[in-house]
Parts: C-alpha cells; structure tokens; sequence
C-alpha cells in the first residue's frame, strides 16, 4: 500500500470488528485492507476509514457519536449506489446547503455519522 503524505485516517469506535467489517462492505462498499478482532481498517477507492474495539465501559467508553466528513466529487455518484444497497433513503441527498454543498449522512452500527460531501 503506498499513501501520499500527510494523509488523515479516521479511527472509529467499534463494539464488534468483525461484524462492523461485514456492514460496512455490504452497506458503503467499504472493504477490508487488515486487521483482527481489535482493529481494522477499510477502503473504498482513495477512502480509507480504520474501527477500533471499545469494551464499552467506564474505563474504555464505546460512547459512538463520532463524525466524519468525506469531500468527494460527484456525490450523487455515491449516493445513488447507497440508495441501492439500502444504506439510505433516496431523500436524503442534500442540495444546495446554507453552508455552500450537496451531501448526504448515514449511521453506522455504533451510531457514528458518516457524511459524503460535495462542494457546490
């Protein structure tokens, strides 16, 4: 694997590796570069998102809530395939936002919001 540096890679929180895998490759596309039952991470094209495992206590929070914000060209392009996979609505496309952008979000199993961006 070679990446043109620097590069961000989002960590999120993750209840269950294995599982997480499997949604993310049938819902988003998403497929599986490495990883166990503790990390992992994924790609999708030039995308790549890593999960790591919470035991979802006191001391190792699972909490969810994180957000990520993915800028491509051609959102309807991805939207469309997520609308025929079932990963969303096809009402949820957003056009033309106060704050300049097409987009659209979705939840993934440990509620972490996943939205695709396109500047407008």
């Amino acid at each position: 694997m070679s990446i043109s540096l620097p590069v961000i890679i989002p960590v999120l929180p993750s209840a269950d590796i294995k599982r997480d895998l499997l949604w993310y490759k049938e819902k988003t596309g998403f497929e599986p570069l490495f990883g166990d039952h503790m990390y992992a991470g994924i790609r999708k094209g030039n995308l790549e998102i890593h999960l790591q495992w919470h035991a979802d206590t006191e001391d190792d929070p699972l909490l969810g809530g994180s957000v990520i914000k993915i800028f491509v060209e051609n959102v309807q392009e991805l939207f469309d395939e997520f609308v025929q996979i079932g990963t969303v609505p096809s009402n949820k496309l957003r056009r033309n936002t106060p704050w300049g952008t097409h987009e659209f979000s979705f939840y993934d199993l440990n509620k972490n919001a996943i939205f695709f961006v396109e500047d407008a």
